[in-house]
């Protein structure tokens, strides 16, 4: 019987996993504060990790410090996989900002617009047929 999930998929959920509570217990720089983790895709050789995050406050002018701040704590985080993981290799980490929650809640708002601007042109049709 195949197993349901490969190895490399194990491996990424276990350092979404470790990696989510290393930022939020062990990382004290105040540009992280808002940082949450989306996804880990981890390379076939389990040499290289892309940490995929978001960010509480999107768009608000603190994207690009994070981030930097993110690549500067690669090697603290990667050491506290090493600590936490048991692994020949840990992965290279390579940090990546997730649009995809900003770019949702954007097409929902675009969305819930033309719903509402077909709402008063109904509105404004039956009004009009009402006289």
């Amino acid at each position: 019987m195949p197993r349901e999930f490969s190895r490399t998929q194990r491996v990424a959920d276990q350092i979404h996993r470790e990696i989510a509570d290393m930022l939020r217990r062990e990382v004290s720089d105040p540009r992280l504060a808002a940082v949450t983790v989306s996804a880990v895709k981890i390379s076939r050789d389990l040499s290289h990790a892309k940490i995929y995050v978001t960010f509480l406050e999107p768009d608000d002018g603190a994207t690009a410090p994070a981030m930097q701040a993110l690549g500067h704590a690669a090697g603290f985080l990667r050491k506290g996989l090493a600590r936490r993981i048991k692994m020949r290799a840990v992965p290279e980490l390579r940090f990546v900002h997730d649009t995809s929650v900003s770019r949702g809640l954007h097409l929902s708002e675009l969305i819930d617009r033309a719903v509402e601007h077909d709402r008063r042109r109904e509105r404004a049709v039956s009004d009009e047929g009402d006289d």
